[in-house]
């Protein structure tokens, strides 16, 4: 028998299953059911591709027996069944990255745990909120030896060899003393009933009544066992929308998904004609914690004429719609469809290409609440989907958002351009941008003071990550040309001759800058896209690495800093001052601070942060 510790993370993970609040305990039958349920649509597949399974007689079922004597409860199937590794990965250690996900959330407060509970669905960990110890007797498919797991939900597991005839995985149960509600049939049935009726494969209850035959003196009572079967046992997908209630899609979704909060919506379709599938999609309230993480659990199933095919292609949808819970179930695709070929397979690729175009329909349907909703959770993605999917981009752009100065919320590029196309004397199709990390930031940034007086909104952009590479690649939205307002001449700017006349005049204070400041910038030069701020930086737009820096970010490299050219405001008090001081001491105090001043407007870092804080404290001491 081999001893093995959990790793910290499960550690945490169960203990706060054993004394956490959490109220819907319920739920372990949920998850148990449905990891019974892979396991037979698993070796369901098994068997009609591999030879070695075709002529074996099979009839698939999950049941849960009960033993009120030992204070037990069982979960049985028999499907695919696991081996010493599948236990170690799958029961003994964090496997699935969504459950790590769920564990760096954790705060260590029982009722915001519990929360989080409901909230991502723990699988096979959730039945320590019921057990004092739980045995999971297993035998895979094809392999001789069976192995036995045990544990009690504490430090440590055991695992060792078995003796178990037929494939398939059993779930002893040794219930806690105060949870003999589980024993109660009728209790057990409502709750199969709630979260397992469309279940495709039927789940029995195997228990012990006493029944009373004959009457008077002839009545007996004895002990009898029932078998009796709690499900439909239907594919729900496949039902007629017209024979299915809210109810069954949001307990279905449930099932699929080990999510306990309602769906946003759902769309369920039918397809014949060229091609015959169905298909089930969700679009969860809460995103999925481990969307952004490569190793991301996809959320599709796909079925070949009911059969499961496969749960973990990362393909079927497009990645950036790696939220999407549901089903693929088509009728025209060969049962032994190799996953390698899956990708290439046209039935597949129109069935995507038209699945993509109904989920971003309904997407652009939803009600105005749950489409706030969506984009708060969804929005990056969106953002992904318009840089990688070229065919749908259109509908893509109408279904983002972005914040702006002319609005509160968040607003769409169409009405952007509604609303630049009503002002007064509106010539030029631009929409304007500012890209950065911090709203706060970009919302004070000296760059938009032009903007502000020229009545222009400007859209704010603060998941520069993402930003940075989507946005240029954009280029147009019906034929208004997005421009970055860091890289382009401010509203109302002096033509050609006039700036090379302001630049002359200005030219000594100009020269002086740049001698002091050395290769911190690239330039100075005096700007009039300035009206409250002596000074702004902009990235040097001409440098040749400026049209290389999305490539950098693409392939997750870092991106090198562009030169920063300084421009400052001739019209501003502080530099008509500095252009009159005699004492080089103290210009070149200004001249650091200035740059400085700018560069943290702008939320840059600055090189020497006590030698900023020094410079202004000696200038506020001459000043006073």
């Amino acid at each position: 028998m081999a001893k093995h510790q959990y790793q910290t993370e499960i550690g945490q993970l169960l203990q706060l299953m054993t004394h956490s609040l959490y109220s819907n305990k319920e739920i372990f039958i949920r998850e148990l059911v449905s990891n019974a349920n892979d396991a037979l649509d698993k070796f369901n597949y098994l068997k009609l591709t591999d030879a070695q399974f075709k002529d074996m007689d099979w009839d698939p079922k999950i049941v849960i027996r009960f033993d009120k004597d030992d204070n037990s409860i069982s979960i049985i199937d028999n499907g695919i069944g696991m081996n010493e590794q599948d236990l170690m990965d799958n029961l003994g250690t964090i496997a699935k990255s969504g459950t790590k996900a769920f564990v760096e959330q954790m705060t260590g407060d029982a009722k915001k745990d519990s929360n989080l509970i409901g909230q991502f669905g723990v699988g096979f960990y959730s039945v320590f909120m019921v057990a004092d110890n739980v045995d999971v007797i297993t035998k895979k498919a094809g392999e001789e030896q069976a192995y036995m797991f045990s544990s009690d939900g504490t430090g440590e597991f055991e695992v060792k060899p078995v003796t178990k005839d037929e494939h398939g995985t059993i779930i002893y149960i040794k219930l806690k003393e105060d949870e003999k509600e589980f024993h109660d049939t009728w209790r057990v049935k409502e709750i199969v009933k709630k979260y397992s009726d469309h279940i495709p494969y039927p789940i029995y209850l195997k228990y012990e009544t006493e029944e009373t035959t004959g009457e008077g003196d002839d009545a007996k009572t004895e002990t009898v066992t029932k078998f009796e079967q709690v499900n439909d046992a239907t594919a729900l997908w496949r039902l007629p929308k017209s024979e299915l209630k809210d109810e069954d899609y949001i307990e279905f979704y449930k099932t699929l998904s080990h999510d306990s909060e309602e769906p946003m919506t759902w769309l369920h379709t039918h397809a014949e004609g060229s091609l015959e599938y169905t298909t089930l999609f969700y679009i969860p309230h809460t995103a999925p914690m481990d969307i952004f993480r490569a190793d991301f659990q996809p959320g599709t199933k796909l079925y070949v004429k009911r059969v499961f095919i496969t749960d973990d292609e990362k393909e079927l949808l497009p990645l950036y719609l790696r939220f999407i819970r549901g089903i693929i179930d088509s009728e025209d695709l060969p049962l032994n469809v190799s996953r390698e070929l899956l990708q290439e397979n046209r039935v597949l690729a129109n069935i995507k290409q038209a699945s993509v175009k109904k989920i971003l329909g309904a997407i652009k349907k939803l009600p105005e609440e749950k489409f706030d909703r969506f984009i708060d959770q969804y929005s990056k993605l969106i953002k992904e989907g318009i840089y990688t999917d070229h065919t749908n981009k259109e509908l893509l752009l109408d279904i983002v958002r972005y914040k702006s100065t002319k609005v509160e919320g968040m607003t769409s590029l169409d009405a952007y351009v509604q609303r630049a196309g009503e002002r007064e004397g509106e010539t030029d199709k631009h929409i304007y941008y500012l890209i950065g990390e911090d709203e706060n930031i970009l919302r004070h940034s000296p760059l938009l003071e032009a903007y502000k007086k020229a009545d222009i909104e400007v859209l704010i952009l603060d998941d520069k990550e993402i930003d940075e590479i989507v946005t240029p690649a954009i280029g147009a939205y019906k034929e208004w040309e997005l421009k970055d307002i860091s890289t382009i001449e401010a509203p109302e700017a002096l033509s050609e001759e006039e700036q090379k006349e302001l630049a002359e005049k200005h030219k000594k204070i100009t020269d002086k800058l740049k001698e002091i400041l050395g290769d911190a910038v690239k330039e100075v030069k005096v700007t009039t896209r300035l009206s409250d701020s002596p000074s702004c930086v902009v990235p040097d737009s001409s440098d040749p690495m400026a049209g290389m820096a999305h490539v950098f970010r693409q392939m997750g490299q870092e991106v090198p800093d562009l030169p920063l050219v300084l421009e400052i405001n001739p019209e501003h008090e502080m530099i008509q001052k500095l252009e009159k001081i005699k004492k080089q001491e103290k210009l070149e105090a200004a001249a650091w601070v200035l740059l400085d001043s700018a560069k943290l407007a702008e939320g840059l870092e600055l090189d020497d942060k006590a030698a900023f804080a020094r410079r202004v404290t000696d200038l506020l001491g001459k000043a006073l």
